[in-house]
């Protein structure tokens, strides 16, 4: 009997496999040998249909209870953030729904007048990208990029997808309308360049899946001086590995789970944390479009500036 064969399995072809270990060693800013940025995701969701992160089990539409639990990040949490945010002098990526312009005005206005960056997070949280057909994933993405430069005056440079929810083409789209970085790949510690059709680079963020109050806190039923806790555990680990070499550390936040006031306690304990390594000089606090800016120069890849704020001090 002749032996069986096994293909190589299929692949994005984004960009090809390379340990942590090899890298174009480089500092940040400062001479920080870690830079960290906070997603800070506001979110708005149709009522009465659509998807939506639930505290308790789903009901029948309309479900007040999970609909109007969210709500709560818009009406408060997202504010008492913002005021944590601004007593320890940290930027932010401000990673927004297009439907928050004609919900609630006056949040992103506040967030931009922070100086923080507008980063693309779909029209609404209540739609999955990837159930789109091509012109209709390239329209939302278009929409989404001019809408926020049409309110705010600059085009956003980042995209996260609701969801992460991506089609086979979304890095091609992104390229194409415009857009220098995706967050939606948690492969790495570092940007990482992308291929697209087009030949244009699409930087991959690090965006974490770990670091991140859903699926911690809701989906792990993870207490929330636990998930402080693992913020400054991460980071006090991530400045020791990144002797080696240069890495990025984002922390991705939802207002309607970290504002709620006993979560908000814990969070300030973690935060407080990080504003003190930035004051050692120990990491960069920044943006991910400065920290994808600095990582292109680095690797002398194009890509648009940001002009957006970073705090070491």
């Amino acid at each position: 009997m002749p032996a069986r064969t096994f293909a190589p399995l299929a692949h994005h072809g984004r960009f090809d496999y390379q340990p942590i270990h090899r890298h174009i060693d480089h500092d940040w800013p400062g001479g920080a040998r870690l830079a960290v940025y906070l997603g800070f995701n506001l979110e708005h969701f149709a009522f009465g249909e659509g998807l939506g992160a639930m505290i308790g089990p789903a009901h029948p539409h309309p479900d007040v209870l999970n609909y109007s639990w969210r709500e709560y990040g818009n009406r408060v949490g997202a504010w008492r953030c913002l005021e944590l945010f601004d007593s320890l002098g940290l930027p932010a990526a401000t990673l927004l729904n297009t439907a928050l312009y004609d919900h609630c005005p006056e949040l992103i206005a506040a967030c931009a007048a922070r100086g923080d960056e507008l980063v693309g997070h779909g029209h609404s949280n209540s739609v999955r990208q990837a159930d789109l057909d091509e012109p209709d994933e390239a329209a939302l993405l278009v929409h989404c990029r001019e809408r926020i430069e049409a309110e705010g005056g600059t085009a956003p440079q980042g995209w996260l997808s609701p969801w992460i929810s991506e089609s086979r083409l979304t890095p091609d789209l992104l390229a194409e309308a415009g857009y220098s970085y995706s967050l939606n790949w948690a492969h790495d510690d570092r940007p990482v360049p992308m291929r697209t059709r087009s030949g244009r680079t699409l930087w991959s963020m690090p965006y974490p899946q770990e670091l991140n109050d859903i699926p911690m806190i809701i989906a792990r039923q993870m207490d929330a001086k636990d998930f402080a806790q693992m913020v400054i555990d991460n980071a006090d680990e991530m400045v020791e590995q990144s002797h080696g070499q240069a890495l990025v550390m984002g922390l991705a936040l939802h207002p309607y789970i970290v504002g709620q006031p006993y979560r908000l306690r814990h969070l300030r304990r973690a935060l407080q944390h990080l504003a003190r390594l930035r004051d050692a000089g120990r990491i960069w606090f920044a943006t991910p479009g400065a920290i994808c800016a600095h990582a292109a120069q680095v690797h002398e890849e194009p890509v648009a500036s940001s002009g957006l704020p970073t705090s070491n001090a």
